[in-house]
């Protein structure tokens, strides 16, 4: 991961999404308790989700709630110098993390951003919706030509 922030300095990076079914705010220390929860429950179903299938994470024994909690200081702190930016996706009715959205510099020299998203197994039904709705946000409100996301 390079210093250089990835979206231009006079670039107002979007602090939410919402949609009638999730909405999306910035993932912070805030989210910890619920995060891990939500996605070590769904750490079979995440595996299997386009764009995590070949990846390490998350890991199959989980990690503990303080392991959890660097990983969204770094997302935080990735947020904060604009070098990537990590989403959580909460349920509008209830607040709870169902999921998360990541936009991080592609490492394709052909694409100028890299996607991924992952929702709770028992919330399978909001994969193809929150897909379809961050890709449609990213193109409108987004200054990336080119992104790179494993449909669904």
């Amino acid at each position: 991961m390079s210093d250089q922030a990835f979206v231009p300095d006079d670039f107002t990076v979007p602090s939410h999404l919402a949609t009638p079914r999730f909405r999306l705010e910035p993932l912070g220390p805030q989210h910890n308790a619920a995060d891990h929860a939500a996605w070590t429950g769904s750490i079979e179903h995440i595996r299997a989700t386009p764009g995590f299938r070949d990846r390490k994470w998350p890991p199959v024994d989980g990690m503990t709630l303080e392991a959890n909690l660097a990983d969204l200081e770094r997302h935080a702190d990735d947020f904060a110098r604009r070098r990537g930016f990590t989403y959580t996706v909460l349920d509008p009715a209830t607040g709870d993390v169902i999921g998360c959205v990541y936009i991080y510099p592609s490492r394709r020299t052909d694409h100028d951003a890299a996607v991924s998203s992952w929702v709770r197994a028992d919330r399978a039904e909001l994969d193809v919706p929150v897909y379809e709705a961050v890709t449609a946000w990213l193109s409108t409100h987004w200054p990336f030509g080119s992104i790179t996301y494993h449909p669904r």
